[in-house]
């Protein structure tokens, strides 16, 4: 079964702005107002917070391509933490344009981020961060070296703790799946921004730079998987609470100059069979470790789905990238294990919860509640689901959940 056939089977919605007439069409939802936003959000409550979210994330799109494009000339762009997680000076530069612009646009709203400036101090490495933020900054000031590692910082939440009251505060991963940076076009990464009012999140925004559009309708899925067919033209999907999860093409990162694209809305895949279903899991995982294995097989053979078998993604690399399929209908399940020694961290999943959310899906731990955003009350840093998080097109959700219930006991 090829992948892309099976992402959509319902009726869409076209809007031109020339005809101001309504057709019907298949596959997808355009809408072709030239605006900065579709047009459900023109006048959404946060509209500006959007604008900038959108804004910014683009921007720290264009230095992961910049800095990708010299990874294999250049000495010392790829850096190990360590805790031997590959990051790069893309990596840091993005929290740091992004704290930088935020902090200057929204300075009473705090920010949570993975990154700390400790080991750019410790290896000297704050230039050539500076670098890269500086091509992209819109500060009319010239920055230095202490500009980029407190705005890193500010990230990080050195001095600031929340405390128990509902809050309010941006969420940043600056890049989800490093080791997919490194490792070729093919292979996904994330730029993720989210903003949570009152513990609540009211806005997402995600950037992947080599996110791969389909060209040909005839494709098999041994093109997909290998990208064979696809424009590595990129991505940027948005969320709003109460108005849709949208997204459009990436690649005027190349021309910053074109400012109106189509926006096309996102929806969950239909399948409400666990053997028509999609399936994602983490790259650390396997399926086996996984409660559903005990009853259901994996393949990864799109067009050899059998009897007791499941169809599971490769979708390397991080959390953020299995969001973006399931919130734009290329995959119907991800689910993840939370062992004792996990730990879960907000900025893996705070961007895609509202974007699948948005779209029609579900997110909610091995239980069927919902993620507890405040669980670190200090830092708002790390997620305790239960068991587990499992993120879905919704028609699946209550059925994975009896499964996981039934069989995580054994497993």
């Amino acid at each position: 079964m090829a992948l892309l056939h099976s992402s959509s089977h319902f009726s869409t919605v076209q809007w031109t702005r020339s005809s101001h007439r309504i057709s019907v069409t298949s596959r997808r939802r355009y809408c072709n107002v030239r605006s900065c936003l579709p047009l459900p959000m023109q006048n959404a409550k946060y509209r500006k917070e959007l604008e900038a979210a959108i804004d910014v994330v683009q921007r720290a799109c264009r230095i992961c391509v910049d800095v990708k494009s010299s990874l294999l000339s250049a000495d010392g762009q790829v850096l190990e933490k360590n805790d031997q997680t590959p990051v790069t000076v893309a990596d840091f530069g993005v929290q740091a344009l992004v704290s930088l612009e935020l902090g200057n646009l929204f300075p009473s709203i705090p920010l949570v981020a993975e990154e700390d400036s400790t080991f750019l101090r410790a290896n000297n490495l704050a230039h050539s961060v500076l670098t890269v933020v500086t091509e992209k900054s819109s500060s009319p000031n010239e920055l230095t070296q202490d500009d980029v590692l407190e705005a890193i910082d500010r990230g990080a939440n050195v001095a600031f703790a929340f405390g128990s009251k509902p809050a309010t505060y941006w969420v940043l991963d600056p890049i989800d799946g490093t080791r997919g940076f490194l490792r070729g076009n093919d292979v996904l990464y994330v730029v993720g921004l989210a903003l949570v009012v009152e513990g609540e999140i009211v806005l997402g925004v995600m950037g992947c730079p080599n996110w791969h559009r389909d060209l040909s309708e005839e494709s098999n899925s041994e093109d997909l998987e290998r990208g064979g067919v696809w424009s590595r033209s990129g991505a940027i999907m948005i969320a709003h609470a109460g108005s849709g999860t949208w997204t459009r093409r990436l690649s005027d990162i190349q021309s910053p100059s074109k400012m109106f694209h189509n926006w096309t809305r996102c929806f969950v895949d239909e399948y409400s069979l666990v053997r028509e279903a999609r399936f994602c899991i983490p790259d650390s995982q396997t399926w086996e470790s996984l409660p559903p294995s005990t009853s259901l097989q994996a393949t990864t053979n799109a067009d050899q789905v059998g009897n007791g078998q499941i169809l599971l993604l490769r979708t390397c690399c991080g959390s953020l990238c299995k969001y973006f399929m399931v919130a734009s209908g290329r995959a119907s399940v991800f689910i993840l294990r939370a062992r004792s020694q996990t730990i879960i961290k907000t900025w893996d999943h705070a961007i895609g919860m509202i974007c699948v959310h948005e779209a029609g899906g579900k997110v909610t731990d091995w239980k069927g509640n919902d993620i507890d955003l405040a669980a670190d009350q200090a830092g708002r840093r790390i997620l305790s689901p239960s068991g587990g998080v499992l993120v879905s097109n919704g028609h699946l959700h209550d059925l994975i959940i009896e499964m996981t219930a039934s069989t995580s006991s054994i497993v």
